[in-house]
């Protein structure tokens, strides 16, 4: 299996017929130059090419009135007043006489791309369409969508597939107002919208944007925002807006291409990676080529690049989260063990009444876009599709022969590093005098000079429990001495970290499964293993992973020792997490005596495949709970991306 890229070359066919500075940035060139660049990096080819098909009248009427469905069909026949006078009649709109047509393929696109999906056919995909799809309503289009594209999608999956659980994640710069109606009284669609609100200040200026609109009837508590595993998807359809990347004239955002890799590669350790992106907005050329080329990349399985820059969140994205959760905590059983949650007041920094709208085409517009240009510019050129390794990934894992299946195009390692430099090294510790022990030793020092010299994305390697932490320290100061900046280590089990290891900001130090919660200093954190699920996901999502963004590391060890109690599905949802921030480059050491269920799941996560179900959700426990709460205290002064994700 692999991934699904679904196109159609009419829909280029419609466009503006008359003077209009709103809609005229809804263009063919949109497809064009995203479909130009994928194919310049070779990632077109890489894909499974499915040609788009028109969605049956039928299929429209999943969502639309028959009505709308003969209004549209009757454009075709429509001259240019009249196609005219009747986008008028409808917020920032126009038709053509191809609009028809080219709107039944953009849904019948994404009716395609879940079939080829749920059946199987591919892993995950992305619909290239237009026009983009998730303003449109039952019976009135909007916002240049003519068809809602992804809401069609989703009662397709339920219709034909029967799927019981939906998550549709919206990441365009404004609110999907048309998928938030379709599903608002429907609990088996779970609809997560982020988006520019500006308190009701920003287009499309309606109330039920804001995070206090939650649903309605059963659906209450569906609309906008809960903790994932508590819903456990069946299928993620992603409403894939890049108009909030930086250029972009719509959004006046400053997202870059890289942060829409790490969003899809979250994504994907939900419902067995079984991942639906359609394109809705995204109107500078260049910044949504560079950013579909990035989400094409990721859904491909290849390492996301790393994000650089200060990971400090910002005041209003803070009083975001907060709100969301305040209005989501009566629905939620998960939200509700922290206590009640202040809705905090509006931020001061808000613009007082209706911002004026930068129009495409007139000159606030043509000066916003002329101050970002050379940024946006340089930004671009120094940007560049991370080149995938010649060995995504490798494993020197001789003791753990014997029915290790793993994924066809991993390279069982069978190198090592010159005998004199393993022994120099074994020298630091009695434990790696044996035979055994220095044999292994020889292969992770061959794996990871691999890793680090751009040869591997990632690698495994089974280290003799005696030698584990022995093997593990060895590992952190070559990294370190190889050309490693930041150097984060996960040690899971009876790890100990070496006695005269730098406390110098190069290595972050973080062990789970200790006795208790300690932060000696803020880079040596441990932490007992959870008991439940909802303990270990608290730990993972509001510990671990904001470490790993805060922490920016250039390399990740994942150390599972002696004794390190994780089940098969939580070390692969762990090293599927810390692979995103590292950009791929994790050697995970497991013990000798793993099962080789263990090594096959870590091979999979780590060659960009999702993660098995960690299983029935169950609550964290109070003394879980306080542990993280009382790491989280002592941290966050030092780590500011442990702001934006609290425990559930």
């Amino acid at each position: 299996m692999g991934t699904a890229l679904v196109y159609h070359e009419d829909m280029t066919e419609a466009r503006l017929l008359w003077e209009d500075p709103e809609c005229e940035i809804e263009s063919p060139e949109r497809l064009t130059t995203a479909l130009e660049r994928l194919q310049q990096h070779g990632l077109e080819q890489r894909c499974l090419r499915l040609t788009a098909r028109e969605a049956s009248e039928a299929e429209l009427g999943l969502v639309h009135s028959p009505e709308y469905v003969a209004l549209l069909r009757g454009t075709q026949a429509l001259g240019t007043r009249e196609l005219q006078a009747l986008s008028r009649q409808y917020d920032a709109i126009y038709f053509h006489p191809s609009t028809f047509h080219c709107a039944r393929l953009a849904a019948g696109a994404g009716l395609q791309l879940v079939d080829a999906v749920l059946t199987g056919a591919v892993h995950n995909g992305l619909a290239l369409v237009r026009p983009p799809g998730h303003h449109s309503q039952r019976a009135a289009a909007n916002g240049f969508c003519v068809f809602n594209n992804v809401a069609l999608a989703a009662k397709h999956a339920q219709e034909k597939h029967g799927l019981h659980r939906i998550l549709i994640v919206d990441w365009d710069v404004h609110h999907g107002q048309g998928i938030q109606y379709t599903f608002e009284d429907d609990p088996s669609i779970l609809y997560f919208s982020w988006h520019r609100y500006e308190h009701g200040r920003f287009w499309p200026y309606l109330r039920e944007s804001n995070a206090d609109s939650v649903g309605q009837g059963q659906g209450r508590g569906f609309t906008v925002n809960l903790p994932w595993n508590q819903f456990d998807p069946e299928l993620v359809l992603v409403a894939a807006g890049f108009d909030s990347a930086i250029g972009d004239p719509e959004g006046q955002m400053q997202a870059t291409p890289e942060c829409f890799a790490h969003l899809t590669q979250l994504l994907q350790v939900l419902a067995g990676g079984r991942v639906c992106a359609v394109l809705e907005g995204g109107y500078h050329l260049e910044s949504l080529s560079q950013s579909v080329c990035m989400m094409v990349q990721a859904l491909l399985g290849d390492p996301a690049p790393r994000l650089l820059g200060p990971m400090v969140p910002h005041h209003s994205a803070l009083e975001s989260i907060q709100s969301v959760r305040a209005a989501q905590a009566p629905h939620w059983t998960s939200l509700q063990q922290e206590g009640p949650v202040p809705i905090p007041s509006p931020s001061n920094h808000s613009p007082e009444g209706k911002p004026s709208t930068l129009l495409p085409g007139g000159s606030e517009f043509k000066t916003a876009a002329a101050q970002t240009a050379a940024a946006l510019s340089s930004l671009l050129d120094q940007l560049c599709l991370q080149p995938t390794p010649p060995v995504r990934m490798a494993v020197a894992l001789t003791s753990l022969g014997a029915g290790l299946v793993l994924p066809p195009d991993v390279l069982c390692e069978k190198g090592s590093a010159p005998q004199e430099e393993t022994q120099a090294w074994a020298r630091l510790h009695e434990a790696l005098a044996k035979d055994e022990a220095l044999t292994a030793l020889g292969k992770v020092l061959y794996l990871l000079d691999g890793i680090l010299d751009g040869q591997v994305s990632s690698g495994i390697a089974a280290t003799p429990a005696p030698a584990a932490a022995a093997t593990l320290d060895v590992a952190i100061r070559r990294g370190l001495s190889q050309g490693a900046q930041r150097l984060l280590c996960v040690a899971v089990g009876q790890l100990d970290r070496p006695s005269d290891l730098a406390d110098d900001g190069r290595n972050l130090w973080l062990n789970i499964r200790s006795k208790e919660a300690a932060a000696l200093s803020m880079f040596h954190v441990s932490v007992p293993l959870p008991a439940t699920t909802g303990g270990f996901l608290n730990c993972v999502l509001a510990l671990v992973l904001p470490l790993a963004y805060g922490f920016q590391p250039d390399l990740v060890l994942l150390a599972l020792g002696p004794a390190h109690g994780l089940q098969d599905p939580q070390a692969a949802l762990l090293a599927a997490l810390l692979r995103v921030p590292a950009g791929g480059r994790v050697l995970a050491l497991v013990d000798a005596e793993s099962t080789p269920q263990l090594a096959g799941v870590l091979a999979r996560v780590l060659c960009g495949e999702a993660p098995p179900s960690l299983g029935p959700f169950s609550m964290a426990s109070p003394e879980d709970t306080q542990a993280l709460m009382y790491l989280r205290g002592q941290l966050e002064p030092h780590w500011k991306m442990l702001q934006v994700a609290a425990p559930v």
